[in-house]
């Protein structure tokens, strides 16, 4: 049996190609069919980017319509001609730096105005114009008005999926107690899920805010989440060189394994701490406890890492991408500590919205 999760976006599209339809059928239009294909390319991830999308793609419409006019009455619609056309057009829409949804809207605008017809070609190019227009701002519609994307609250919780995710491989690598393909695997899942967090931040970096209040509130949280997300990546990066070093690591003695998963374990019981005062979860009179960040002492493990084969020339420098990387990390979390803290103090009945 297949399982289709269906996403706001399909919905999205599915209901902007059923509204254009009928629209066009009502206003009368002899191929409505036109305006379903243009809301197909209209409809955009955020309301942000459909705003931009509309007037582009009304550009490249007309676009194609005038040089199909033109080459119609200059050379006829012979499909030699239609082709030619088609690279003017694909030429002029690079040119205008548009994309390529617009540039195949633009190209449908062609074939639609140049294809076989009866009706006088001025009056035939309006109402194919008109279809496409019509197709547009019904994506446009629906993308502002049903099912408005949070892409704050889908932010976070990607964030926190993924931290926590990534947190908890860490904790069984570090006790060399991870299966080696799982783990591979699941580096590789990870690393996607990092791509797509970092789009999702730019869709929300899109966002608007109209309200004066909201637009420092926003300009907190961007450098917030940006933090958020380049701290998990760190401790991403602590976990690939751990998987890198498995074998190197087991062979180190036992007191400075039991060491270097101590203080690991502090470190990422302070990443979990931060991420659940974000949450508005750790109650106010304790979250001071935020400065236990600190405790795990990482400059001095990765110093010890360094210097753990002091008298091996061979292995001298083994640990050092480690260390480096631990040091990093360290860096990143008392960062975050900070920007966390800052914004609780501006922002005190505000949390991160996390809940779908």
């Amino acid at each position: 049996m297949i399982h289709l999760k269906l996403g706001a976006r399909m919905l999205k599209t599915g209901l902007a190609v059923a509204i254009s339809l009928y629209a066009a059928a009502l206003l009368g239009f002899p191929s409505p069919v036109f305006a379903g294909i243009a809301a197909v390319f209209a409809i955009q991830p955020s309301i942000y980017r459909s705003y931009q999308t509309i007037i582009e793609q009304i550009q490249a419409n007309i676009i194609g319509a005038v040089m199909a006019i033109i080459a119609v009455f200059a050379l006829g619609n012979d499909p030699f001609v239609i082709g030619f056309v088609i690279i003017l057009v694909i030429g002029i829409c690079m040119k205008l730096k548009m994309n390529e949804s617009t540039i195949s809207l633009a190209l449908v605008a062609v074939i639609a105005i140049m294809e076989t017809t009866d009706l006088a070609l001025i009056e035939f190019a309006l109402m194919r114009v008109t279809a496409l227009t019509l197709g547009i701002l019904s994506a446009f519609l629906v993308n502002l008005i049903f099912l408005p994307p949070k892409y704050e609250t889908k932010l976070f919780h990607e964030i926190n999926q993924t931290t926590s995710n990534v947190l908890q491989w860490l904790r069984v690598t570090t006790r060399q107690l991870s299966d080696e393909p799982a783990l591979k695997g699941e580096i590789q899942h990870i690393q996607n899920n990092m791509t797509h967090i970092d789009q999702t931040y730019l869709f929300y970096a899109e966002e608007r805010t109209y309200l004066k209040k909201r637009h420092y509130s926003k300009a907190r949280k961007l450098i917030l989440f940006r933090e958020l997300i380049a701290t998990t990546k760190k401790a991403f990066e602590v976990l690939k060189a751990f998987q890198q070093l498995d074998d190197e690591i087991e062979q180190i003695p036992d007191r400075f394994q039991n060491t270097l998963i101590q203080e690991l374990d502090k470190v990422i019981h302070s990443h979990e701490k931060i991420l659940l005062s974000s949450m508005g979860r750790i109650k106010k009179q304790h979250k001071e406890t935020l400065q236990e960040v600190l405790d795990p002492n990482i400059p001095k493990l990765a110093e010890s890492l360094i210097n753990l084969y002091e008298d091996d020339a061979d292995n001298r420098l083994l640990f050092l991408s480690l260390a480096a990387h631990l040091m990093e990390y360290h860096n990143h979390l008392i960062h975050l500590r900070k920007l966390l803290k800052s914004y609780q103090q501006f922002h005190q009945d505000e949390q991160l919205q996390m809940n779908k």
